[in-house]
């Protein structure tokens, strides 16, 4: 999961450093992620695992880092599996 999510992001993030160099914990928005491009990424995430980021996650820390982006896909898939 996390490849595929580093995998997007370095499509729709529009980081200026290579997505490799960065931490699975490491702040996005440090590494230069805007807010525009957050959304784009939550637009291709939904579209990738075919799932919708419920209203609660629509928030600057879910998207803060990969391991944000993929604890909160695992949530949305054990909500949706419930």
């Amino acid at each position: 999961m996390k490849q595929a999510i580093r995998t997007l992001l370095a499509k729709h993030g529009n980081l200026p450093v290579a997505i490799e160099s960065i931490d699975d914990n490491a702040d996005l928005y440090d590494a230069g992620l805007s807010s525009f491009a957050s959304v784009q990424v939550m637009l291709a995430l939904e579209e990738e695992f075919d799932i919708e980021f419920p209203e609660h996650l629509l928030n600057r820390k879910s998207f803060s880092s990969v391991e944000a982006i993929a604890a909160a896909l695992t949530e949305i898939r054990e909500e949706q599996a419930a």
